[in-house]
Parts: C-alpha cells; structure tokens; sequence
C-alpha cells in the first residue's frame, strides 16, 4: 500500500505506521529514492505521535464501517432492481446513457457507471455528437434539433463497437443498460445490439411520468412499469437517471463555454496564445473580457493601451 500510495506523489520525511512493516528498510530506501533524501518509517509507542496514530486509526475503522454499510445497502437496492427487471442476477455493472444538447446544437452524449459499491465515477464516458451531425452552423456536434434517437443511436453504436473490438471476452460489459428515454429510446437500443450481434444485452428505459416522481420503466416485451414515490428501488433507479443527465449537461456547458471562447477572444487581432490566457485568467471568462473597460483591460500583463483599446473597440464598435 505505501509504495502504491507514493508512486505518483512525493513522500514525506517521516511516514507513521500502526503494525509492524514488513522489509521496513527495504521500503524506506524506496522511498528515500522517490523523495530524494532521507524517509524514516516510524511505529510510535507512546507521546503525541501515538496518540495521532490512535485518531488515525478510529478514523480508519469508522470509516471502514461506512463504507461496509454502503455497500451492504447498495447490494440490497441491486438485488431489489434484478426482481423489479426480473434479471438472472443482481447488476455487477450498470451503464446509464443520457444526451444533451440546444437545438440539435453542440450535441453530446454521456455514459455513467454504477456497481456494488456505488458510482463508478472513473468509468464515466462523454461522447461528441460526431456521426448524426449537420456540418453547417452548429459545427461538430451539431444534429437535427430533436433527433434524440439519432444520438442515442451513435453513442451506443460507438460504446458497443468498441466494447466488441477491445474486449470480446466481456469482462467490462455491463449487465445492465438504462436509457433516458420511453418506447422510442428503448427500440433504438435493441436495434443497435441486434445490429452488433449482442442482443443478448438486458436493456431498460426510464422516462418521466404523468407526475413528479412517477418515472416509467420501459422493457422489451412487456408492459411499462411505473414507479411508486418512497421506494428505494424506484428512488436509486431515479438517482441514476439524474446522474446521467447531471453528467451529460455538465458536458455539454463545457463545450459551450470553450467554444464561446474560442470564438469570441480568437477574432481579437493580435491576440495570441499568451494573451489569451492572461486576460481569461484575470477576467475569469471571455465574456468578462468583452465587458471590461479599457482601464481594466490595461491592467493585464502584456496589454498595452493600444492593445487594450482594440480590445474595446473589438466588443463595442457598432455595427
């Protein structure tokens, strides 16, 4: 563990432990390496060192019995999910796909992860809209406003190509696949794995109901299911839902806000690279920086008074 905790991080010159270490001197020499000077492993027996090792140690086991708990319950909530979608077994993985976009434009797709011992947030997967895009004003990730089985469709073609391509054993797969969205959504997802050869994938959908909290669960071949409010099951199923699409806006401000960015600083003659981050850096966005006063901008470093009333000139001139 130590020698894992320090690989990419520099060690200090004294390191506490609680149990004796095995080839203490041989681990203390790695790390004496790695710091570049003297690393002493001590095991403290009594004074203040101690009783930090002790605070260091509660902490640990309390947070150990969280993490238990955690997990005991969200195994609970996974085997509840496999009897609501009458699945072989509880869900070692689960993949939820969400897209977002306005109007068709900048247009991304999102993939979370969840699993017995909660979000996977390491497995989060964002997709640019490349394949169902118009490359007119919108640019990449531009798609017909409303197209959001064209979208779904992409994102799911590109993760299970992959997936057959890079690991044909399946040991990444999910046993479950949820989709935002109704009957439409769910239909794309079946043919897009029957496409594949992989229709052997279990793939639901979860779309909003006729009121607050009354989500509807869409599976192939059967009626929709419609969640009750203050069921855990239901309600960790709505959590993953709102997880995907919290993931997927977040993605697609992102792009917005660097392509805002982008287009906006990059038309400034004389802007440069340098420049460039200079003003977003004191400015804090690119639209700051069209606001600013010629004053303001003179206090950036590298703007001269010329530069800065281009600058203003750039963002105020009519016309």
């Amino acid at each position: 563990f130590i020698g894992q905790f320090y690989d990419n991080k520099s060690p200090p010159a004294r390191v506490l432990v609680s149990h004796p270490l095995a080839n203490s001197e041989l681990v203390a020499e790695a790390l004496r390496v790695r710091a570049g000077r003297k690393v002493l492993i001590d095991r403290p027996r009594r004074g203040e060192r101690r009783r930090l090792m002790d605070h260091a140690v509660i902490n640990a086991r309390e947070a150990l019995s969280r993490r238990l708990a955690e997990s005991a319950s969200q195994r609970r909530l996974l085997d509840g999910l496999s009897r609501l979608l009458r699945l072989e077994a509880p869900p070692d993985r689960i993949e939820v796909f969400d897209n977002s976009h306005v109007s068709g434009s900048r247009a991304v797709g999102a993939m979370i992860v969840a699993g017995p011992e909660g979000m996977m947030r390491n497995a989060y997967r964002k997709f640019t809209i490349r394949g169902a895009a118009l490359r007119g004003e919108g640019g990449e990730g531009a798609a017909s406003p409303g197209d959001d089985y064209a979208m779904m469709r992409e994102v799911l073609t590109r993760r299970f190509s992959r997936a057959l391509k890079e690991d044909p054993a399946r040991g990444q797969w999910p046993d479950l696949v949820l989709i935002d969205g109704g009957a439409g959504q769910l239909g794309v997802a079946l043919e897009v794995f029957e496409e594949l050869g992989c229709d052997d994938v279990r793939v639901a959908a979860i779309a909003k109901g006729r009121s607050e909290g009354r989500e509807r669960i869409f599976l192939p071949g059967a009626k929709p299911i419609e969640l009750a409010p203050r069921n855990p099951v239901h309600y960790f199923l709505q959590r993953l839902r709102d997880e995907a699409h919290r993931f997927a806006i977040g993605a697609h401000r992102a792009k917005r806000s660097k392509a805002m960015e982008r287009s906006v600083l990059d038309g400034v003659p004389g802007i440069g690279p340098k420049r460039k981050k200079a003003l977003l850096h004191h400015f804090g966005s690119a639209a700051a920086v069209a606001r600013a006063g010629v004053a303001d901008l003179r206090c950036v470093d590298g703007i001269s008074a010329a530069m800065a009333g281009r600058i203003y000139d750039r963002f105020h001139s009519e016309g």
